[in-house]
């Protein structure tokens, strides 16, 4: 191999314990497929250094424009991003090069006592940085008390035994990428509690100019995610909301009389539970952009706009 295609990869990624591990994830995943050794940059965000809540903080990219900075600055030449955590618009003079194959995207429930969600007594407290798994906690109609939190995985568990809170709801894919499925007590069913769009999935952008990168990194990349999650992202920017907004989008794959399809099911829910609108569609995978937009028109049509001004 010539100095060139051995060159040593730098790449960038949050300082957290979760975001260290899905980064060596990548780089392990990247040198094992093109043989190339990476090396991890640590990179610290406006979202890692501020505790206010993410809305406060302007809501979508607080965890990445540091990170997409260095990569077009040329610090590193790699980012990795939870897909979740990234704008729905593109950057411009970055490629989303790859996006691994996902983790199960469902939220994961971490309760006294080993309790499940139906078992939690009324009036039990249950944490949760979400307005999404806010929103839709509080449209079940259980009693609960949502209280608002942020941390990494381990300060919001600690909140629980022997904490102030009954219970924490986190994303399951968080949970067994740091090894710790052990600790859910229930993975809460999508017709409970439907997931963010893109949780599970991983981002990993390059430099748009960088050819070598982006044919190595081609590698990673999962086409039936991708287009799951190209669905989810799509209702997500078609109903002009960000992160922070009470949507849910969940894209599945499925096998159809013609192939494989997506089953693409999402929610816009009112902040305080009292409302919701909730629709589904069915199409060819290379379909994932239309359904996501088709999809978001429909729910528009049933009220979603007011459901999200009301809860900014």
């Amino acid at each position: 191999m010539s100095p060139q295609t051995t060159a040593t990869l730098r790449l960038g990624t949050r300082a957290s314990q979760l975001a260290r591990t899905q980064s060596q994830t990548v780089a392990d995943a990247l040198s094992a497929a093109a043989g190339v050794p990476v090396e991890l940059v640590h990179i610290s965000t406006e979202g890692d250094r501020n505790s206010a809540a993410i809305a406060q903080l302007g809501g979508t990219g607080v965890f990445v424009t540091a990170i997409r900075q260095a990569l077009l600055e040329g610090t590193v030449d790699v980012a990795v991003h939870s897909y979740k955590d990234l704008p729905t618009a593109p950057e411009p003079g970055l490629v989303l090069a790859a996006v691994p194959p996902r983790e199960d995207p469902r939220d994961a429930l971490v309760a006294r006592d080993r309790l499940t969600l139906g078992e939690l007594p009324a009036g039990a407290r249950v944490g949760t940085g979400a307005p999404r798994r806010v929103a839709q906690l509080r449209a079940l109609g259980l009693g609960l008390e949502i209280v608002p939190i942020r941390g990494n995985v381990d300060t919001r568990m600690a909140r629980v035994v022997p904490g102030d809170l009954d219970a924490v709801v986190l994303a399951r894919a968080g949970l067994a990428r740091l090894g710790r499925l052990e600790v859910v007590t229930e993975t809460l069913d999508p017709l409970q509690v439907l997931p963010a769009p893109a949780q599970g999935a991983l981002a990993v952008e390059c430099r748009a100019d960088d050819e070598r990168t982006r044919a190595l990194l081609a590698a990673l990349d999962d086409p039936d995610t991708r287009a799951a999650v190209l669905a989810e992202r799509t209702t997500l920017a078609a109903l002009e909301a960000g992160c922070s907004a009470p949507v849910a989008a969940y894209a599945e794959l499925a096998e159809g009389d013609d192939g494989p399809e997506l089953y693409l099911r999402a929610s816009v829910t009112a902040i305080d539970g009292s409302d919701g609108v909730r629709g589904s569609l069915t199409g060819p995978v290379g379909d994932a952009e239309r359904l996501g937009r088709e999809l978001a028109a429909d729910l528009l049509d049933r009220g979603a706009a007011a459901l999200m001004a009301a809860s900014r």
